[in-house]
């Protein structure tokens, strides 16, 4: 199997390559699991949260240690989109997504007391990898959607093309 080599910070990590559909092999970033690389990204990512930010935006499931760590570091608080509907969920706001990268439509799911917390604020959203930005853009929606306002896009890594106004730590190839 190809692997990557990144290195951010002190910490390099050989990034397994996966194949995703029809784009070929791509890197696989992990943040689960593996807490010495997600701070050392965290802390390099924590000078790119845009001024103003009131609260940070993410998607479970692979970038929750990394927007916790961003939380952590900076102070400011975060929510988090859901994959699946919970049964617990209260009126949340829904949207669907399709994934150029992975190849299949998604749902993303925010809880209404979640969605409320958003409501007035200036929201970062924070994701691992931003490849085509198609959920980038989704979550976007859905803070719009709650009454806040998006104050910019970030990630660890771009991969490929978008045209998300992104700040992001590195490239990385869009195929291998």
């Amino acid at each position: 199997m190809e692997q990557l080599n990144v290195t951010v910070g002190a910490v390099s990590r050989d990034l397994p390559t996966v194949r995703v559909g029809s784009t070929g092999r791509v890197p696989l970033v992990e943040f689960i699991g593996d807490p010495e690389f997600t701070n050392a990204v965290a802390a390099e990512m924590v000078a790119l949260i845009p001024a103003g930010t009131d609260m940070l935006l993410s998607v479970v499931t692979n970038a929750l240690p990394l927007v916790h760590e961003l939380s952590d570091r900076s102070g400011i608080p975060y929510v988090v989109v859901r994959k699946k509907r919970r049964t617990y969920m209260q009126d949340p706001l829904i949207v669907d997504v399709p994934s150029m990268t992975m190849g299949v439509s998604e749902t993303l799911w925010l809880d209404g007391p979640h969605a409320a917390r958003l409501k007035g604020k200036r929201v970062t959203i924070v994701q691992d990898v931003i490849a085509s930005g198609g959920t980038a853009q989704a979550l976007a929606r859905l803070t719009e959607r709650a009454g806040g306002t998006v104050n910019g896009f970030l990630a660890a890594f771009k991969q490929g093309e978008t045209t998300v106004p992104l700040h992001f730590l590195q490239e990385l190839p869009k195929r291998i």
